[in-house]
């Protein structure tokens, strides 16, 4: 198959394009290089467009052709979309549009979205199933919440999957709270904390990457589906282990932020029962990897 992904030289991406290329599909990636890049060794893997999803055009030119596209192409963090709302809504809503567009013109038959667990907000009941209604408490939430409604107006010529997805964590993230405590505790820095109450949902890279190729190889879904571990992770236990793997650095606990969620756990059955997964009998297990692999 010809598989286009947005977004495919940021970090989800990266991976995901890696993963295609290995199963024997042509891989088109557009990206803007708002965050990633096309110097990795799957970049070579791939046909590279630098472009960006807000400009027409330049889906279209990535889309031709395509037998499915997968759409990672986001402002894709909670505080990221705070600071700057503008370029949030441009990309994750109005991109979000475009890239749909662009999928109907170009005949493309099949769109999976990558929306997020920040769409229900802060739940009434863990774990979180996917008929739970969707109330964002943020900015990021809000868009892809929109972005989900968005896609189901578009033509029954386009099959639209949507996948909830946890907290992803993986070799090659920057900006979150994985990848900054690793550095931290490298670096022989407190490890920074804004709350401390958090109960999060970590699914490592791979699974995610996983889930989106079963999607792509075996068709659209019928329903959304979460993707993560279903285990409930506290920061603070988070930390516990990136202290016995790295360094014994304290906790700086700062007040919390009132845009960032507070506790969110998937429920999985979904993800077992329609894409056959399993979740991961220890999410924070690819941490040693990212130690590993980190600069």
């Amino acid at each position: 198959m010809r598989v286009t992904v947005t977004g495919g030289a940021g970090f989800i991406g990266q991976h995901l394009v890696t993963a295609l290329a290995a199963r024997g599909h042509s891989v088109v990636v557009l990206d803007n290089m708002h965050r990633g890049s096309f110097e990795w060794p799957g970049g070579a893997l791939a046909t590279c467009i630098e472009g960006d999803i807000r400009n027409p055009a330049d889906c279209a030119r990535a889309l031709a052709g395509s037998d499915a596209v997968v759409h990672l192409a986001a402002q894709s963090n909670v505080m990221g979309s705070q600071s700057n709302p503008d370029y949030t809504y441009e990309t994750n809503v109005n991109g979000a549009w475009n890239v749909a567009r662009a999928a109907v013109d170009a005949n493309v038959p099949h769109m999976v979205f990558a929306s997020s667990r920040e769409a229900y907000g802060e739940p009434a009941e863990l774990p979180v199933q996917e008929d739970a209604p969707l109330a964002p408490h943020n900015l990021y939430g809000a868009s892809k919440a929109a972005g989900e409604l968005l896609l189901r107006t578009m033509p029954a010529s386009l099959s639209i999957s949507v996948l909830r997805l946890g907290n992803v964590i993986g070799p090659g993230d920057s900006g979150r709270v994985v990848p900054l405590w690793l550095a931290a505790a490298r670096e022989g820095r407190p490890m920074v904390l804004f709350g401390g109450t958090q109960v999060l949902d970590f699914v490592p890279v791979d699974l995610v990457c996983e889930a989106f190729i079963r999607v792509v190889e075996c068709g659209p879904l019928a329903a959304p589906v979460n993707v993560g571990s279903g285990r409930a992770t506290t920061l603070r236990e988070l930390a516990v282990r990136i202290q016995s793997l790295a360094a014994d650095v304290p906790l700086d606990i700062q007040p919390a932020r009132d845009a960032e969620v507070t506790r969110f756990v998937a429920d999985v059955s979904r993800m077992r029962s329609v894409l056959g997964i399993e979740p991961p009998a220890d999410p924070l297990g690819i941490l040693t990897r990212m130690l590993d692999t980190a600069s």
